[in-house]
């Protein structure tokens, strides 16, 4: 679910994915640690709904298509100004 809807809730949806995974994105981190940092918080209670990785994929595409994230020459996921 992209947005969410009456059922669902923001941290459930991808819209509310994308917006934990803009929060890791202080420094440049390459897919494998921007995703083991996101189960991290999911253990330690810091975001409150499971997410597979195709939906963490799915945010990121999201992300990018929006322009708010960018890929640098290393690989690198960042946050765009």
């Amino acid at each position: 679910m992209i947005l969410p809807k009456k059922h669902i809730r923001l941290s459930e949806s991808l819209f509310g994915l994308g917006a934990a995974i803009i929060n890791l994105l202080s420094t440049p981190k390459d897919v494998d640690k921007l995703w083991g940092e996101f189960n991290n918080n999911i253990e330690s209670g810091d975001f409150p709904t499971y997410h597979s990785f195709d939906n963490f994929v799915l945010a990121l595409d999201y992300l990018y298509i929006v322009g708010l994230i960018d890929i640098d020459n290393g690989g690198e996921l960042y946050r765009c100004a």
